[in-house]
């Protein structure tokens, strides 16, 4: 995406009202393509407009600079928008606790006034050298993904193994699809794996979250806009829909979609036709649909707030993901691989979970599923004062037991002793000789009980 951008340098977004702290950044930061923003609506307009890789955000912003309320909401917005963008926050001396916060809520790092300018140029330059790698990362997994697509998706429980397999079972097919399921859950990789293992996998996958745009501008991101068509529209722009011709487009949050809307893209479901905002030519596309909300449809439609036709059009077939609380074991290794990542990004050199942390983990009930798990790891590996990242790092409350237990004895049995192994190499960071000590019983016995619950373990 260009963006009408002529200039080669790094584009760096700065969210500050400051004048004077803008010259000084302009001045300082001379390696770097300056965009700046001085209030929360400014902010987000040049966040959809440059998508920038990485921000700098000042917590203290009008209409309340004294309070970093605004702030910390523009820096939610900001990454539930953009996520990838690394977001360097800006705060006063006295203000460390809203730092912490902030990273917590996902900001990359934090930088206090009065900054130097140095000590700023040395954070930036990681972001981007970061991002960069993100990028490369992404570009190797997608080869990946040719042999290995669902690589990326962290499961070990039978309940999420069964949805890996819908989606390879789907992918191929040219169908709508629809992801249901709570927030963070993962279904924006789950609606990647099957872009990626479908037959428009080199083309682009486009996502779009309907419940992030306001209602006034989402006809016009979903179809584009002629030159003139509003107040502000200077040029033709092409909408979501016509950028992702010959692949996939991804429609987060479906059921926040307006009514209205729902009439115009029920009518381009049908027809694969449609017109640009303010236009009159019909514009033909070949694109995939992969809708995903975590509300239930069939009860909007009944209700009226959802048409029925647009939903039996988007939901040709329908994969429900459980929660992270009903999926037995996924919690620790998910929060493992976490734990690593930010470790390696945030240079802490701890060794692992405490039992009582990993205990912790298990028992906790998630309700935000893996984006809550993953900001909290990522505050547990910041917090951490010894060696090992405790519950009390975590800082989650005693959660509740939720199973819901089968009558049939043989089936407890084995639910409970595959539960248990489970456990036990997620315990041990699947090792085999320490899980076996774990669970009183022998390797051979062990090796034989994996083969006969069908649990991967690397070994």
């Amino acid at each position: 995406m260009s963006n009408g951008r002529e200039s080669d340098k790094k584009l760096l977004l700065v969210v500050e009202d400051d004048m004077g702290l803008q010259k000084q950044l302009k001045w300082g930061l001379e390696q770097y393509e300056l965009v700046f923003a001085t209030d929360r609506e400014t902010a987000i307009a040049q966040l959809r407009r440059y998508e920038p890789d990485v921000i700098t955000l000042d917590l203290g912003l009008p209409p309340d600079p004294a309070n970093a309320s605004v702030g910390m909401q523009v820096l939610q917005e900001i990454l539930q928008l953009h996520p990838e963008s690394k977001v360097i926050v800006l705060t006063g001396n006295d203000d460390k606790v809203n730092a912490v916060n902030s990273i917590g809520l996902g900001a990359y790092d934090y930088c206090q006034k009065p900054m130097d300018l140095d000590t700023l140029g040395l954070i930036l330059e990681r972001a981007f050298l970061l991002r960069e790698l993100e990028k490369e990362n992404r570009r190797l997994a997608a080869i990946r993904l040719q042999n290995s697509p669902l690589q990326g998706v962290i499961a070990a429980s039978e309940e999420m193994l069964e949805v890996c397999k819908l989606v390879e079972r789907i992918a191929p097919a040219n169908i709508s699809a629809l992801l249901l399921g709570e927030s963070g859950t993962g279904k924006e990789v789950l609606a990647v794996a099957i872009h990626a293992l479908s037959d428009r996998a080199s083309q682009r996958f486009v996502a779009i979250n309907c419940a992030s745009i306001p209602e006034n501008l989402l006809e016009s991101e979903l179809f584009g806009y002629e030159k003139g068509a509003f107040t502000g529209a200077v040029k033709q722009t092409p909408g979501k829909v016509e950028t992702a011709h010959r692949g996939t487009l991804f429609l987060d949050e479906i059921g926040d979609m307006p009514m209205p809307l729902q009439s115009k893209l029920l009518r381009f479901l049908q027809e694969r036709r449609f017109e640009r905002l303010g236009g009159r030519q019909e514009i033909e596309v070949d694109v995939r649909i992969i809708s995903a909300t975590h509300q239930d449809l069939e009860e909007m439609t009944r209700d009226g707030r959802f048409r029925e036709d647009l939903y039996y059009r988007l939901s040709e077939f329908v994969i429900t993901i459980p929660p992270l609380r009903a999926r037995p074991g996924d919690a620790i290794l998910i929060a493992r691989t976490f734990f690593n990542r930010y470790c390696d990004e945030l240079g802490r050199p701890l060794k692992g979970f405490s039992e009582e942390a990993c205990q912790a983990v298990e028992e906790y009930g998630w309700p935000g599923n893996v984006r809550q798990l993953e900001n909290r790891v990522k505050r547990a590996v910041i917090m951490a004062d010894g060696s090992q990242v405790t519950a009390s790092d975590l800082g989650l409350p005693q959660g509740e037991a939720q199973d819901v237990w089968p009558l049939n004895l043989k089936q407890v049995r084995d639910i409970e002793e595959k539960r248990a192994i489970v456990r036990a190499l997620g315990f041990t960071d699947n090792n085999i000789s320490r899980a076996s000590e774990l669970l009183g019983i022998t390797r051979p016995t062990l090796y034989a009980l994996l083969e006969k619950h069908a649990i991967q373990c690397a070994r």
